[in-house]
């Protein structure tokens, strides 16, 4: 009877919401599969294009997956890691942020039905990191290397890896167009690493064709005082005075106090400050520099007295853009006007302040260092030209990967349906269930030239079946078969250029495959109850404001 009396242990505090076992696993893998699902038909160059709308009333049209991800808000805890690897893939690689959400939905979709014939998670994870060790072993082994062609070749090569990443976005339409400018701006920076080195700017208006790429600096002209109308606005190998140093009278900034015994005194000090700002000024006319440019103010007086001796100025000049001239004229920001010296001073071979659409723009071309590059980039829509900002950085970040990492891979589901095929074949000579397991990751890979069809209107299953028929040959001719956006047919993704860096494949597998086995071994949530009432009581807090809590004294009911 005694036994039978034993009390309820209760660990975890009232109102813990806990669910664990088979159920909860089943849970997360659906989560996942419907958040792969929204992105599954951007994929590709016929791919959709997703509006999102936020509670701010800000409009996004874009294909790219990290984006969207990012804006999705996602709250489910499993369903979050999928956004994580999308951003990780963005910032690692640049490119294939679909696809690495899409593999990662298509590997859960493909263990569900184990886990829930009673197969344990951790078998599966097993088999499928195993599985992916050989995916990338196949990928070095089928990689192209571009490693040791002439500039001239290089440059052509990597065109084709920058348009096979824009045929899929947006303005895929002047792919070609912006794959030379994404080139030439990479090979312009040459082997410094900072990505912020390479500028866009975008302005309203033109078509897409105007866009244009300057091999030095370009930003959009500042605000400017009375004065500057009369200032040059074109310079052959001017010098360049770079400050970060207002040039301006100030008023005090605290509440200074001066005593006067003399009302006569008073003139000289108002008479010192006037000297003070004018010996500034007289210092970089002395330093020989044609244009000045400060990440402060520089006011009306000044910018007068610069106009007087046909000396350019520029107040206010946003940080990266001021560094961005420092790195492409050789200068050095200054933070005082004394002993300037000419070591300090930047160069360039021509300045000028043109007019782009209804913006001024200050350009300067032929910088000595040269390791710095601007694309002013046009179109119709704020929204368009927004979208079109960030394609080329995908396709900048491709370009910079495959110059790197010089080894290239067949685009077009090619190389997927080749992995899939060599763990076909692998996994016959396996005994036991991991043979199922392997499988089912092969069948998974399969989903990108799937998707590829979808997306474009074709018969998945007919070319899915002919890609198996191609790649299946003995003699491995078939290998670099993908499918033919154009014709709906399969084609030589290789001999047709579309090209991608091996390191985007390996990434998305190996950032999927990790996903995926990360979900797979999570049994149980619990959700604390305590972090929400916190939050409630805070928001409440926050509400009550003043006036509207308890009065002071009162009694707490």
């Amino acid at each position: 009877m005694a036994s039978m009396m034993q009390p309820q242990i209760i660990l975890l505090k009232e109102g813990t919401d806990t669910s664990q076992g088979k159920p909860q696993l089943v849970s997360n893998i659906n989560a996942c599969m419907a958040v792969a699902d929204v992105v599954r038909t951007t994929l590709g160059p016929r791919g959709m294009d997703k509006l999102i709308h936020d509670d701010k009333g800000n409009t996004t049209i874009s294909n790219d997956g990290a984006t969207i991800m990012k804006l999705l808000d996602v709250v489910h805890p499993a369903a979050k890691i999928l956004v994580d690897i999308a951003k990780s893939q963005d910032l690692e690689v640049g490119d294939g942020t679909t696809t690495v959400v899409l593999l990662a939905g298509e590997f859960l979709r493909e263990a569900k039905p184990f886990i829930e014939d009673g197969v344990h998670p951790q078998n599966l994870i097993r088999s499928y990191r195993t599985a992916c060790n050989m995916a990338i072993e196949k990928i070095k082994e089928l990689a192209v290397s571009i490693e040791g062609k002439s500039l001239d070749e290089k440059r052509s090569l990597l065109a084709k890896c920058a348009a096979t990443t824009l045929s899929s976005k947006l303005i895929g339409g002047e792919k070609d167009f912006f794959a030379t400018m994404v080139v030439d701006a990479v090979i312009a920076i040459g082997s410094d690493d900072r990505l912020n080195m390479i500028g866009i700017k975008k302005v309203p208006g033109g078509t897409m064709r105007d866009s244009f790429l300057v091999n030095g600096v370009a930003f959009k002209k500042t605000f400017s005082y009375a004065g500057f109308e009369q200032q040059p606005k074109k310079f052959l190998n001017p010098k360049i005075l770079l400050l970060n140093i207002e040039l301006e009278l100030k008023s005090e900034k605290e509440n200074a106090e001066i005593r006067l015994s003399d009302p006569l005194q008073y003139q000289s000090i108002v008479d010192a400050e006037w000297n003070i700002i004018y010996d500034k000024l007289d210092k970089c006319v002395k330093s020989g520099a044609k244009i000045v440019l400060s990440r402060l103010a520089i006011g009306d007086l000044a910018t007068q007295y610069f106009a007087d001796r046909d000396i350019f100025c520029a107040g206010r000049v946003a940080e990266d853009d001021l560094h961005r001239v420092a790195a492409a004229t050789g200068g050095t920001v200054q933070t005082s006007v004394n002993n300037v010296i000419d070591e300090v001073l930047g160069s360039c071979e021509a300045f000028e302040e043109k007019q782009v659409g209804n913006e001024r723009f200050n350009i300067f071309k032929g910088c000595p260092s040269g390791q710095t590059a601007t694309i002013v980039l046009r179109g119709g829509a704020d929204q368009f030209i927004e979208e079109a900002e960030r394609s080329l950085h995908d396709a900048i970040m491709i370009v910079r990967r495959a110059m790197k990492n010089s080894t290239v891979v067949a685009g077009g589901g090619a190389i997927d349906m080749e992995i899939s095929r060599y763990l076909w074949q692998h996994a016959r000579n396996i005994a036991g269930k991991s043979q199922l397991f392997i499988n089912s990751f092969a069948k998974a890979l399969e989903v990108i030239p799937r998707q590829l069809c979808d997306n474009a209107g074709f018969d998945a299953t007919d070319v899915l079946n002919k890609l198996r028929q191609k790649h299946a040959l003995p003699s491995g001719e078939g290998a670099l078969y993908g499918v033919d956006i154009n014709t709906g047919g399969i084609s030589d993704s290789f001999a047709n250029f579309v090209w991608e860096p091996a390191v985007v494949k390996m990434n998305a597998i190996n950032a999927a495959t990790e996903a995926a086995c990360l979900i797979l071994s999570v049994d149980e949530t619990v959700k604390n109850p305590k972090s929400e009432s916190a939050q409630g009581e805070a928001a409440g807090g926050m509400g009550r404001g003043r006036g509207g809590g308890r009065g002071r004294g009162m009694r707490r009911r």
